[in-house]
C-alpha cells in the first residue's frame, strides 16, 4: 500500500487558496444530507462551506426559491445506438442516479416537468457519438431540467452533452453505468455571455463497469457544476476530466465528490484551467472520501490552474478523506500559477514571436487533455474556441 498526499501551490498574479484552514470540510463527506426535498434544505447565505465562493447574487434567485419557471429547455439527441423517450416524473428509473444534496439541486429535481432518458441498451456499442444538445430557455427566461443517460449491460458508448443559448437553467443530470459497461462523456458548457447554470451530475457505477467524463466549460455569466460519483459494486473505474477558460468577469466552479464506499475501485481526476481578464474567478473543489469499507481503492486528484494577466483568481481546494488504511494508494495536488516567463523566453529565444509563443505554452497546458477526446469534430471546436479566448487580450 502507498499512501501520498501532496498539496503543491505555486502563487499566481490573483489571490488563490488551496486548502488547509477553512478548506477543510467541517464534518466527513460521508454525512452529507441528501434530499428531494426542497424545503428540508435551508437557504444558502454564502458563509457556509458549500457555498462560501459562489457570488450568490448571481445565482438569479435559483437558491432561493424566487427563480420560478418562466421557460423550458429544449432537447434535442442525434445519433443511433440509444433509445430516446421523455417520461414524467413518475418514471421508476430517475433517481437511480443520485439523490440532490444541495438546494439548487432539489429545487431543480421538484420543478421539471419532464425528463429525458437516454438509454444505450445491453451489449449495443454504437460506432459513432450520440449527441445531446440542450439548448437554454432563452434571455431573461428561468427554466429547469432533468436529464438521465443509461447504459445497459456490456455496452460501450460516447456520449457529448451540448448546453448552448441563454437564460438561467438549475438542472440535474444521472449517468447509471450497469455491470460491464463504458460510458463516456463529453460535457461541453458554451453558453453565451449572460448565462447562469447550476447544475448536479449524480454518477452511479455498477460491477466492473468504466466511467469517463470530460467536463469543458467556456461561456457563461455562472457556470457551477457539482458532480457525485458512486460505486455500487466492486471494480468500478470513474475518471473525471475538466477544462475552463475564464475571462473577465466569468465565475467558473467546479466540485465534486468521489465516493468510494465498496473494496478494489479506482478513481482519477484532472481539472485545468486558465484565467485572464478583471475579475475572471475560477473555483475547484475537489473531494475524495475513502469508506472504512472501501480496500483496495487506488485514487488521485489533481487541478492545476494559469494565471495569464492581472486581476484574475482561482480557488483550488482539495480534500481528501481516508477511513481505511488497506487502500492501494490515495494522493491529491493543486497547483496556480502565473505564465512561465522561462518557458515564453526559451521559445522567443528560438524565433518564434511573442504573441506566438504565448499560444504554444497555453495550448501545450491544455494539450494532455484535448488529446483526450476522441470526438474530432469536438476536439476542434474547443481548440478554435481556446485561440478565441487567447485572442480577446492578445495573448
Amino acid at each position: 500500500m502507498t499512501s501520498t498526499t501532496k498539496t503543491d501551490a505555486q502563487h499566481g498574479l490573483g489571490e488563490h487558496s488551496h486548502g488547509g484552514g477553512t478548506g477543510i470540510p467541517q464534518s466527513s463527506r460521508g454525512s452529507r444530507f441528501t434530499s428531494y426535498d426542497v424545503e428540508a434544505f435551508e437557504v444558502p447565505g454564502g458563509r457556509e462551506e458549500d457555498w462560501r465562493f459562489t457570488p450568490m447574487k448571481r445565482l438569479k434567485g435559483l437558491h432561493n426559491g424566487t427563480a420560478t419557471a418562466t421557460g423550458n429547455i429544449k432537447v434535442e439527441v442525434a445519433g443511433d445506438g440509444a433509445a430516446v423517450e421523455t417520461v414524467g416524473r413518475d418514471d421508476a428509473r430517475i433517481g437511480d442516479g443520485g439523490i440532490p444534496s444541495d438546494r439548487i439541486a432539489a429545487q431543480a429535481w421538484s420543478s421539471f416537468t419532464e425528463a429525458t432518458v437516454v438509454t444505450i441498451g445491453k451489449d449495443t456499442k454504437p460506432e459513432d457519438p450520440i449527441t445531446i444538445t440542450v439548448h437554454g430557455p432563452g434571455e431573461g427566461q428561468v427554466a429547469f431540467g432533468h436529464l438521465q443517460v443509461r447504459a445497459e449491460q456490456f455496452a460501450e458508448a460516447v456520449v457529448v452533452v451540448d448546453y448552448r443559448g441563454s437564460g438561467t437553467l438549475g438542472d440535474n443530470i444521472e449517468f447509471v453505468v450497469a455491470d460491464g459497461a463504458q460510458l463516456r462523456v463529453v460535457s461541453v458548457h458554451d453558453w453565451a455571455d449572460d448565462a447562469t447554470q447550476v447544475s448536479s451530475e449524480h454518477a452511479t457505477l455498477g460491477r466492473d463497469s468504466v466511467f469517463r467524463h470530460l467536463a469543458v466549460t467556456l461561456g457563461g455569466d455562472l457556470v457551477r457544476v457539482n458532480t457525485t460519483v458512486c460505486y455500487g459494486d466492486k471494480g468500478g473505474d470513474a475518471e473525471l476530466l475538466g477544462l475552463y477558460f475564464a475571462d473577465a468577469g466569468q465565475h467558473l466552479e467546479h466540485r465534486m465528490l468521489v465516493d468510494h464506499a465498496v473494496p478494489n475501485c479506482r478513481s482519477n481526476v484532472l481539472y485545468k484551467g486558465a484565467l485572464q481578464g478583471d475579475s475572471a474567478h475560477s473555483v475547484w473543489i475537489g473531494d475524495v472520501l475513502i469508506r472504512a469499507e472501501a480496500e483496495g481503492t487506488d485514487t488521485y486528484e489533481l487541478n492545476r490552474n494559469l494565471v495569464l494577466t492581472e486581476g484574475a483568481r482561482a480557488d483550488s481546494v482539495p480534500n481528501l478523506e481516508i477511513e481505511t488504511g488497506e487502500i492501494e494508494g490515495a494522493g491529491h495536488a493543486s497547483a496556480t500559477g502565473r505564465f512561465d516567463d522561462e518557458q515564453l523566453f526559451y521559445l522567443m529565444a528560438r524565433g518564434i514571436p511573442q504573441d506566438q509563443a504565448r499560444r504554444l505554452v497555453v495550448r501545450g497546458f491544455f494539450g494532455e487533455l484535448l488529446q483526450k477526446i476522441t470526438v474530432p469534430e469536438v476536439r476542434e471546436r474547443l481548440e478554435a474556441a481556446i485561440e478565441a479566448e487567447l485572442a480577446v487580450v492578445g495573448a
